[in-house]
C-alpha cells in the first residue's frame, strides 16, 4: 500500500470504529508503529482526524466521545484482558446492566456475539457501539440528565429507571478503589446511580484495572460485599485479593 492508500483505509477504519491505535494500524498493515505514526500524523495535520494518546479518534466523534476519547487507548491492553475473563459470564438470552466507561466498552465489545442479550446502560457510546457494530444486542438506555462531556447520563430520573428493572447480572466500573474502604467516584450523581447498579441485578461484577486501585476518588459507593466477583488484569500487592477474601467475593485475574 502506498501512503495515501493506508490513509485512506485508516479513514474508512474510523468510520466505523469508535478510535484506531498505533499497534492495531501497524499490524493490519504490515508496517512499523512508526510509519504508523506517521500516518496518524499526516491525517492530523490535514484536519481529518484527532490524535490520542496511542491512537487518534474521528473528528466527527470527538465532540460526542470527549473524556472517553482521551481514555480509550490508556491502558486499553488490560482493558481488553478484563473484558475477555468477564464475558464468559454473560449467557444468551441475559439482561446485563453496564456501567459507563472505556472499559464497559471493551466488555460490550467482548459480549457482542452473544444471541438474545439486552444491554441495559446510560452510556451513549455503548449505545452507540451496539447500534453501529453489535446487532445481536439490544440495548435499553437509562434515562436522566445528561453530564456534558461525559456522554452518559446520571441523577434522579437514572435512578428511578432502575428501580423499574431487574437485570440479571451488573456490571459496574468504580474510578478508584480504595483498599479497606471500597469503590470510589467523583462526581455525586454516579456515586448515586453506581450504588443503585450493585443493588438491582441479580448478579454484581466489579471490573477495574490495576491503575484503579489506591487512584484518586472522593466518592464512596459501596465495597466488594455486594459483588459477586471483582475482575481485574492485575493485583501487584494483593491488596484487592485481601479485601475480596474478607468479604466473601471472588477475585479473578
Amino acid at each position: 500500500m502506498s501512503p495515501e492508500e493506508r490513509r485512506s483505509a485508516i479513514l474508512s477504519m474510523l468510520d466505523r470504529a469508535t478510535s484506531v491505535q498505533v499497534t492495531e494500524l501497524a499490524a493490519a498493515f504490515g508496517v512499523s508503529r512508526v510509519t504508523a505514526r506517521g500516518d496518524l500524523d499526516a491525517l492530523a495535520r490535514d484536519g481529518k482526524l484527532r490524535r490520542t494518546h496511542g491512537g487518534a479518534v474521528s473528528l466527527s466523534k470527538t465532540l460526542t466521545v470527549s473524556v472517553q476519547d482521551r481514555r480509550v487507548n490508556v491502558n486499553v491492553e488490560a482493558k481488553r484482558a478484563i473484558a475477555r475473563l468477564a464475558a464468559p459470564f454473560v449467557e444468551d438470552g441475559d439482561s446485563v446492566l453496564v456501567d459507563s466507561g472505556t472499559t464497559a466498552l471493551e466488555f460490550v465489545r467482548a459480549i457482542s456475539d452473544r444471541s438474545g442479550v439486552t444491554v441495559v446502560t446510560d452510556d451513549f457510546t455503548i449505545a452507540d457501539y451496539v447500534d453501529r457494530s453489535a446487532p445481536a444486542l439490544d440495548v435499553i438506555m437509562l434515562g436522566g440528565s445528561l453530564r456534558k462531556g461525559h456522554r452518559y447520563t446520571a441523577g434522579p430520573l437514572a435512578c428511578r429507571t432502575l428501580e423499574l428493572l431487574h437485570p440479571d447480572k451488573a456490571f459496574v466500573t468504580p474510578t478508584s478503589y480504595v483498599p479497606g474502604r471500597g469503590l470510589m467516584t467523583n462526581n455525586q450523581d454516579m456515586a448515586e446511580l453506581k450504588r443503585a447498579f450493585l443493588a438491582c441485578a441479580d448478579r454484581a461484577f466489579v471490573l477495574m484495572d490495576h491503575t484503579k486501585v489506591r487512584a484518586p476518588g472522593l466518592l464512596w459507593f459501596g465495597t466488594l460485599a455486594s459483588a459477586e466477583a471483582v475482575i481485574v488484569d492485575a493485583d501487584p500487592d494483593g491488596l484487592v485479593a485481601s479485601d475480596a477474601a474478607e468479604l466473601g467475593c471472588r477475585i479473578i485475574y
